[in-house]
């Protein structure tokens, strides 16, 4: 059998807290949607203190206005995320339970709900304080893939959303994937006297490509190439960038179970043949790869 990785000896909790009949743990999935909102915020201050990069040297906002927006992001990112996943991913379990809907610490967000959530209380934000919407968007844009980054390390930590089986080196043995879970010998190895299924560290691919390649090329596109001063073009590259990775990552990335049965193994929610079709999370990325290239293409023809 080839030879995995076994997954790092990682808790989900960075630290827990017991007094008495009081408990409380700081998860690393919560710390990371807080730095990531918190390394966000000081790349976009950071981006309207400079206005040379802005059209006409004037940014779409000052910094006391996107410490302002921090409080309407948070509510577009968790009620526009946990919404996502309920319509998006479970909407038949949650019209049976209505009432674990906002059981957040239960688990279960999705990123293109929250999208949509932030770009709601994005566009009631400009409009309230009359804000240029496309400017907005691409400071909006700038400070997203940290959060990105630092939440799909937490997937990996939380040993959630793993990858396919696989027999490539790197893979991953993930605790309670075990040999009943591979469909076939892939992924088969032997650990400690045990088969288990090793699978593509898919969290750890989302990370790289969403988070740290996606970010390192809107800064250098921003403070390098002027991107700022074309209204549109960093938002169309996010969007493009975001939705051309997911759709990529997703090859390698185990569907949600709710959608897997014995004549769909690979979970498509649109099928063409067995192994050919659509995952929901590539089917959510389409439009965002053509709301990015049509962002571009507006960009391209503004004249700054």
């Amino acid at each position: 059998m080839p030879a995995a990785i076994p997954f790092p000896d990682l808790s989900p909790e960075l630290f827990s807290i017991e007094i008495g009949n009081f408990a409380f743990a700081l998860r690393w999935y919560a710390l990371a949607y807080i730095a990531g909102i918190l390394i966000g915020w000081r790349l976009a201050v950071a981006a309207v203190k400079r206005p040379a990069l802005w059209p006409s040297g004037t940014p779409p906002m000052t910094p006391q206005q996107v410490e302002a927006f921090l409080t309407w992001l948070i509510l577009g990112i968790v009620l526009g995320g946990r919404l996502g996943y309920v319509l998006f991913y479970q909407p038949g379990y949650y019209l049976d339970h209505p009432g674990e809907i906002l059981m957040l610490w239960q688990g279960g967000m999705a990123f293109h709900g929250g999208f949509l959530g932030v770009a709601v209380a994005g566009l009631a934000f400009c409009w309230r304080h009359k804000i240029p919407v496309l400017q907005a968007g691409d400071m909006m844009a700038l400070a997203t893939p940290p959060g990105l980054l630092l939440g799909r390390l937490a997937n990996f930590i939380n040993a959630e959303l793993w990858g396919r089986p696989s027999d490539i080196p790197w893979a991953v043995i993930f605790p309670g994937s075990m040999a009943q879970d591979c469909p076939g010998p892939a992924g088969l190895v032997e650990l400690g006297g045990m088969v288990l299924c090793a699978r593509h560290p898919s969290q750890l691919y989302e990370a790289a490509l969403e988070g740290l390649v996606l970010g390192a090329v809107l800064i250098w596109l921003a403070w390098r190439r002027g991107a700022l001063q074309r209204p549109g073009r960093v938002m169309g590259v996010f969007f493009a960038g975001y939705g051309l990775a997911r759709i990529i990552v997703e090859l390698f990335r185990e569907a949600d179970p709710q959608f897997i049965t014995p004549d769909n193994p690979l979970g498509h929610v649109i099928s063409l043949s067995p192994a050919i079709g659509l995952s929901m999370g590539q089917l959510l990325s389409l439009p965002m790869v053509v709301l990015g290239a049509a962002l571009l293409t507006a960009a391209r023809r503004r004249t700054a």
